[in-house]
Formats: structure tokens, sequence, C-alpha cells
């Protein structure tokens, strides 16, 4: 196999699964649970895994910050509990490398801003996102949209039914640039079917095609750009983000 050349270079693929340095090359004496939770979450990972008694086996070991790896039993089940960085490649690095220690099946969760008339702490599934970051162009060969797992959404929107919650599915924006989300780029990302925004789907999807594992996401609205004129932060979405955690904790055991 050869590199897919081009002009571009972030349109560059190689197909090669293999790489010079392999998430888990440091060779870890641990075999994680299939399921995990991967939370865009400040500190509700942490409080959660404190409340629950789960036990930190191991962490990720960045050059700014130290990630635990929590296990704890949920439904009879051991699962992952890890919080996510923000960034598509940040949070893609941690996932390869958790799939590289035998996590199989995995729920995200965390908030999206709206790019159309969406109410703050709203639910919202992704089943596809437009690859706007330059993360996933190193998993899968360049392309507008990746799609999300079935297989997860699933999982997902059984547990919102489950707990009579609606929620909507969304296609959306996954943006490097959060400083970058212009008037103009707004307007073209919701003449694709966009309606949200956030920095990591399209390369956590891509990721964990390439592995072969399974990956979707559980977002809430936080923030709101549907009037262009008037940015308004709202409340960040502060209210969903514990429930979140939990909801994607019983969604992984539904898968």
């Amino acid at each position: 196999m050869s590199v897919i050349k081009n002009e571009i270079p972030i349109l560059e693929y190689d197909p090669d699964p293999a790489a010079v340095i392999m998430p888990g090359h440091e060779r870890i004496a641990i075999d994680l649970p299939e399921k995990a939770v991967f939370a865009f979450l400040r500190d509700d990972v942490d409080r959660y895994a404190r409340e629950h008694n789960a036990a930190a086996v191991t962490r990720f070991v960045s050059a700014t910050k130290d990630y635990p790896v929590y296990i704890l039993e949920a439904k009879g089940e051991r699962i992952c509990l890890v919080q996510a960085p923000v960034g598509a490649p940040a949070s893609a690095q941690i996932l390869d490398w958790l799939i590289a220690y035998g996590v199989r099946e995995i729920i995200s969760c965390g908030s999206c801003g709206v790019l159309v008339d969406i109410p703050e702490n709203t639910f919202l599934v992704p089943y596809k996102a437009l690859r706007d970051e330059g993360t996933s162009y190193h998993y899968l060969p360049p392309e507008r949209f990746v799609d999300v797992s079935k297989k997860a959404r699933l999982a997902i929107e059984k547990t919102m039914k489950n707990h009579n919650l609606p929620y909507r599915e969304v296609t959306t924006w996954s943006t490097d640039g959060f400083f970058r989300e212009t008037k103009g780029k707004v307007a073209y990302r919701i003449s694709e079917g966009c309606s949200v925004v956030e920095m990591e789907c399209s390369a956590l999807a891509a990721c964990a095609k390439l592995r072969g594992a399974v990956w979707g996401e559980l977002l809430y609205s936080a923030d709101t750009l549907a009037n262009a004129e008037r940015y308004d932060e709202r409340g960040w979405g502060g209210d969903s983000a514990a429930y979140a955690l939990e909801l994607c904790i019983e969604a992984v055991t539904n898968l």
C-alpha cells in the first residue's frame, strides 16, 4: 500500500493501519473492559467516579495533564470512565489508546453550539459529521462527511426512550477553529444540513472506524450561533452535564 498523494497535505492518506508509533506502544500490563464512556465534561467525571467508588486502574499521560482511567460497575458490567480532552487531535489520541488496550464500544457525551433555533439543554444524537477538522483525515480517506455508528446511535436512542426524554437526530459540523466560525461558514454549514457545531465528532467516528470499534455520542445544546449578529453563550448547557453522563453510562450497557 502506498500513500495517496495530494497537493494539499491534509487530503493525503495512507491506508496502512500501522504507524511508527502505535497506540499501546508502552505495553502497559492492563486489559481494559470492552465498554467505555469517554466524556467531554469538566468535574463530573471525577465526581461520579468518587461517588460510585470507581477505581483508577491506569492513566493516559499527556504533556500537560494525566487522564485517569476509572473502572466501575453498571448493570452488572465493568465499564471504563474517562474524561475526554477538548479538540479532535487530543481526544482521538486517547480514544485510539483506549481501543489499543481492549475498549471496543464507546459512548461519548458533551456540549455543542447550535446553528439554528434549538433551545438550550436539548439532547441531540449526531448521525453524521462534517469533517472540518484535521484529525479524521489521518484515519479515513478524504470525504466531506463521516457517519456515526448506527449501533451506538440505537443504544443511545433506546436509553432516551426508556427515560421518556425527547431528543433530536442531527448532522454536526466538527471544526478545529472555535474562533473561526464565521458568518459565512455558519450560513454555509446550515445550507449543508448542519444544525450544531462541536470539535471532535468526525475525528472520533473516523478513529473508531479505522480500529473496528463502535462509537457514538450524546450531545446537549449549549451556546447559540443562530443569530449571527448576537452570539449568546447562554448557560453553556450546564444543567445537562451530570444527567448526560448518567445517560451515557446506561447507553453503553445497552450496546
